[in-house]
């Protein structure tokens, strides 16, 4: 399998993402809407350093990656590259949390986030995966 393979792959797992991302919202399970667009974002900047043939690093946020190697990507995505790594950088934060909670105050991942944390996310997540979608269909 080649990097463009990989990449959509990772585009195809995304965009299942950003769908259970919804559903979740729409049956007010917020938390677990979180960090399936942490995962959508995580998963669509890991294709778009593919498709520029760079082996994305282990770690959840690329934003570093991305920044580093903003000149292997087209001028369109590379004047977006700031906000995705914010957006990256953002969601990343909330990978543990929406999933575990926060153990050190004892508090659930359900009284954590609201509609308007997952709608947020969501939008984030969809901007995320539109560009990189975007990118995919311009190489």
């Amino acid at each position: 399998m080649n990097n463009l393979d990989m990449a959509r792959s990772y585009l195809r797992q995304a965009e299942e993402r950003l769908i259970h991302a919804s559903e979740a919202i729409q049956r007010g399970n917020y938390a677990y809407a979180v960090r399936q667009c942490q995962e959508a974002v995580e998963l669509s900047l890991k294709a778009a350093l593919r498709i520029v043939g760079i082996e994305p690093p282990k770690w959840h946020d690329v934003g570093p990656a991305l920044r580093r190697e903003r000149m292997r990507f087209p001028e369109n995505f590379r004047e977006r590259i700031d906000i995705l790594a914010s957006y990256s950088r953002r969601l990343r934060r909330e990978r543990e949390l929406s999933m575990y909670g926060d153990e050190e105050t004892g508090t659930p991942p359900e009284e954590l986030y609201t509609r308007f944390d997952a709608e947020d996310a969501l939008n984030i997540a969809q901007q995320v995966y539109s560009a990189c979608r975007s990118l995919l269909e311009e190489i």
